[in-house]
């Protein structure tokens, strides 16, 4: 008698770096940012973006997919998620948008790249350069890659949660397609402010991935990363979110030089090159 080949769950079946796209990031939204900050503060649309640890490099792509001038590189260490962006985000663009990007697997303390108008290191990624000399290091590499009138795009969060150990849920919906995403905030040290953090995702059929992702990175506050700016030739501007009539954040961000002491808060930076 043959046995039954036992059906796959929806954990086992599901791709981790899809879930992370739908859950996490909104690399539409990025790039509204970037090119409308861009063009306001420099007075012409930037060209050339280079997205430091790019991960799957959806960034890229919505980049080259807005303009047929737009150009991207991407830089990230991790061998196997660059080869799921060519397999996946890369593969779904034209022809012609493919050319355009360039994936490159090293350190961004070390790459080497053409000069760019525009850096992008967003969800917070630069937060695993958890010293000052390096992130000063990072910083100054950055300087130097960009054009005269370049810009580096940072994003950072804060609030007197990002200090609490704190599990958030949210139900994520694309198609057919249903799933938990959880944000745990599993570990804070106060005297380092080293923070440890995990994404999980729970299925309808009971499954799950646990600790998807995991990171272990320093949260770094918004003076501490204008002192590093500034003392690597940035000037630094930060844009807070709106509200709507709800509560909720609207999505516009504008530039602040104070803010609420809310118990969690997203904003965006602007380094330009002086």
């Amino acid at each position: 008698m043959a046995k039954t080949r036992k059906k796959k769950t929806l954990a086992e079946q599901a791709d981790r770096h899809r879930l992370y796209q739908l859950s996490v990031q909104c690399a539409e939204a990025e790039i509204d940012f970037v090119e409308k900050r861009f063009r306001e503060l420099k007075g012409r649309p930037a060209r050339l973006l280079r997205e430091d640890f790019c991960g799957p490099a959806e960034v890229c792509c919505e980049w080259v997919r807005r303009n047929k001038n737009n150009h991207a590189i991407g830089v990230d260490l991790d061998e196997e998620v660059l080869q799921w962006s060519r397999d996946n985000n890369i593969a779904q663009l034209k022809p012609a948008q493919r050319k355009r990007i360039e994936l490159i697997e090293e350190n961004v303390l070390e790459v080497e790249t053409e000069t760019v108008d525009v850096v992008s290191a967003m969800n917070f990624s630069y937060w695993l350069l958890m010293d000052r000399d390096t992130l000063k290091r990072y910083f100054k590499r950055v300087h130097k890659a960009l054009a005269d009138d370049g810009i580096l795009f940072l994003d950072s969060y804060g609030g007197y949660e990002s200090h609490q150990e704190i599990i958030e849920e949210r139900e994520i919906e694309d198609g057919d397609l249903s799933f938990t995403y959880t944000w745990e905030q599993e570990r804070f040290n106060p005297v380092t402010h080293e923070l440890e953090c995990s994404i999980h995702f729970g299925f309808p059929d009971g499954s799950s991935i646990e600790s998807a992702f995991h990171y272990v990175w320093r949260l770094w506050s918004l003076p501490e990363i204008k002192d590093l700016l500034t003392e690597c030739g940035f000037d630094v501007t930060f844009y807070w979110q709106g509200f709507d009539e709800d509560g909720e954040g609207d999505g516009e961000f504008e530039p602040v030089t104070s803010a609420d002491a809310d118990a969690g808060w997203i904003c965006y930076i602007t380094a330009e090159k002086c």
